[in-house]
């Protein structure tokens, strides 16, 4: 998203360890699915209110709501195993794993998050999930990268000292502050994107140009010089509070001292920086247990706010996906309010563990409203579970996920002072005019987002490629059209102009958590996302359900993948799945798919649906070539820019094109440096 207190004299503060009344105010994958994930057709319709598709999920695939004692033991035994999971998975003699999280289904299915190493050094992108079955068995496994960790060398040609001043550069660039090196150059492998390398990771600290510390990663090619990647790590996105009204906090009570620490919740604190912007400031404490009056100007109630909204997170993924706490070891974050002055924004830090509030514009409008508060608390749990990369289209699916999460905490909240929808910050009048920061039903109405994928959306700001998984999710939950849910009026198109049918909020928001948690990885981008969406889809309801088919059909409402053929138009497609490597700087390959069975001429509508991993797509010239030789060019040379990967559908008047015949797929790549490989392609007739 992108302290002492200050009470009413006449307040009385009640009993400790309990739910308490406060006035709270308002501020601001899996190889067998890859093929059924892409199949061809067209939408069913959708009606004005989009029903629930009638699938239940399958019990067993629900995740054990895990103790954090069953949690730490299970974390045990899969550290314990790691070698010789290691030795399973077939990695090198040099590469070990680091268990870094662990879910378990109710059928004992066990999903173990690891990172790497390579002879001692840690591997950016190399992360992995492993499902492995009641058997102990290996099901499937993810990985950030298909690239085997085999850097040429793990010497440096170039001095640390090139890294930091670098990295120095990076972040002194937009109007940057104080900035100075928080962690020196670290030497690692980079793999997150081509071949993995030898490489400095250099974090600068400082503050960015709206006064939000900046914890700036910098990635240096070790034996060039070259600098690789940069993201920012500091992820933007009772008490009588500012927006919720009076609600329930639970405090606790030491001596005739209340304090705002959440016993029931891992001891979640909630501090006062009283316009600091450094340390962790003053717990909000006093002598009664009533806090804050519904205004801004009582310091207290934008801590009731915080407190209020972590409080109903913490619950909400208990409750709803059985995990307890962000790491789900049942530990509390803190939550920081009243930082800097006149600050617009709030933040999530890994460094601290813990959620950040600014006032907003004159002080007057605290960015601690529920969405925002879920909002920021879901970097944490994005940050320990896929950890997606907060740059290109990780980036965007990170802060979409904020956004995802932070609508769901809302509607799981039923608060009638500020009821569930799907506008993202509409408490905060942020803009000063009274409209919501994001829409998640048209994210282009906010001026910036986009509403749909297209190649180069991995090169413009998190906070607005976030848009087309907004987008997703929403189509996903309550489908295409004009509706009106809680008072708001949505109307939601889709990229095609084709409907879409929801299912619902509650079966979209457990698709999504099981995607982040046992499918995406740090490097996921949106093809990657519906890849993973679909597979969580069908762990829950089957891949022949309507639930998947409406995933398919969501994604292709925001130009990612194509329409299913369930009877409702579809076409036939005819596809290639083997892997075409594609030469760096050299000729032209070709991937061929035989069409049969047709009469007359190839349709004015052709499509073809395009998946290529390869970094810097811009050097790459992508063709279609008909049985006849005839070329339609998809993709030129030199669009996309430093964009990764392409996946997407092209529509080309083949009409003049006999259709039965050998057609191909004619990838170049005209420049040095990046590689990559045709994934698969395929050919659909409407």
């Amino acid at each position: 998203m992108r302290s002492s207190s200050s009470r009413r004299g006449t307040s009385h503060r009640r009993t400790p360890h309990t739910p308490r009344r406060t006035a709270a105010v308002a501020l601001a994958g899996v190889a067998a699915l890859i093929a059924a994930a892409v199949q061809g057709g067209t939408a069913i319709a959708a009606p004005e209110k989009a029903p629930s598709a009638a699938s239940k999920a399958n019990p067993g695939s629900e995740s054990v709501r895990l103790t954090p004692a069953q949690r730490a033991a299970l974390i045990r035994e899969a550290d314990a195993g790691k070698a010789e999971t290691a030795k399973d998975l077939g990695l090198g003699a040099k590469e070990k794993l680091v268990v870094r999280d662990v879910l378990k289904d109710r059928d004992g299915t066990v999903h173990t998050r690891y990172e790497r190493t390579y002879d001692g050094l840690p591997v950016l992108g190399g992360d992995l999930v492993v499902e492995s079955t009641k058997a102990d068995t290996t099901a499937a496994v993810v990985k950030a990268t298909r690239a085997a960790i085999e850097p040429a060398t793990t010497k440096t040609a170039v001095p640390a000292a090139k890294a930091r001043q670098q990295a120095l550069k990076a972040g002194e660039a937009d109007e940057a502050k104080n900035t100075d090196i928080n962690r020196a150059p670290r030497k690692v492998i980079w793999a997150a994107s081509g071949k993995p390398t030898v490489a400095y990771e250099t974090v600068v600290g400082g503050f960015q140009h709206d006064g939000t510390p900046q914890e700036l990663h910098v990635v240096t090619d070790a034996t060039t010089g070259e600098k690789l990647f940069e993201w920012e790590a500091i992820e933007t996105g009772t008490g009588n509070t500012v927006y919720s009204g009076t609600v329930d906090l639970t405090t606790t009570q030491s001596g005739s001292t209340y304090n705002l620490t959440d016993g029931a919740r891992g001891n979640h604190k909630t501090y006062n920086l009283n316009r600091g912007t450094s340390g962790t400031g003053t717990l909000f404490s006093g002598p009664d247990d009533v806090w804050g009056n519904g205004t801004p100007s009582n310091l207290e109630s934008a801590g009731a706010d915080a407190h209020y909204g972590a409080a109903l997170t913490w619950d909400y993924y208990k409750n709803v996906h059985g995990r307890s706490g962000i790491k789900g070891d049942g530990v509390g974050a803190y939550s920081r309010v009243h930082y800097g002055n006149n600050y617009v924004n709030a933040f999530w830090s890994d460094s601290c563990f813990c959620m950040t509030y600014g006032d907003g514009s004159g002080n007057a409008n605290p960015l601690t409203s529920i969405d925002v508060a879920a909002h920021e608390m879901t970097h944490g749990l994005t940050s320990n579970t896929a950890g997606l990369n907060y740059s290109g289209e990780s980036g965007g699916l990170n802060e979409a996920t904020s956004d995802i999460f932070g609508s769901t905490v809302e509607f799981y909240a039923n608060n009638s002072s500020d009821v569930g929808d799907y506008l993202i910050g509409e408490e905060i009048n942020i803009n000063g005019d009274g409209t919501p920061l994001r829409y998640m039903d048209k994210p282009s109405k906010d001026g910036s987002s986009k509403d749909s994928w297209y190649s180069g959306i991995g090169s413009i700001d998190v906070h607005y490629s976030s848009g087309p998984a907004n987008h997703f999710f929403y189509l996903l939950s309550e489908g295409s059209g004009t509706k009106t849910i809680n008072g708001v009026t949505y109307n939601s198109s889709t990229s095609d102009g084709l409907p879409v049918t929801g299912i619902g909020r509650d079966k979209a928001e457990k698709i999504w958590f099981r995607a982040l948690t046992t499918k995406f990885t740090s490097t996921t981008n949106y093809a990657g996302a519906r890849t993973g969406t679909l597979a969580a889809t069908g762990e829950l309801y089957g891949t022949d359900s309507a639930e998947y088919k409406a995933v398919q059909h969501a994604w292709a409402g925001i130009n990612v993948g194509t329409r299913p053929g369930d009877g409702g138009g579809g076409g036939t497609s005819f596809e290639n799945t083997a892997d075409v490597a594609i030469p760096d700087r050299g000729a032209a390959v070709n991937s061929p798919v035989t069409v049969s069975g047709r009469t007359g001429n190839a349709p004015s509508n052709l499509q073809i649906s395009v998946d290529i991993v390869h970094t810097y797509i811009g050097d790459l010239k992508v063709d279609l070539v008909a049985p006849d030789g005839t070329v339609y060019t998809l993709k030129g040379y030199g669009t996309g820019g430093s964009a990764d990967n392409i996946n997407t559908t092209y529509t080309v008047n083949a009409s003049s094109e006999v259709a039965n015949g050998v057609w191909n797929l004619r990838v170049q790549d005209n420049a040095a440096i990046d590689t990559g490989y045709i994934n698969s392609w395929k050919l659909t007739f409407p």
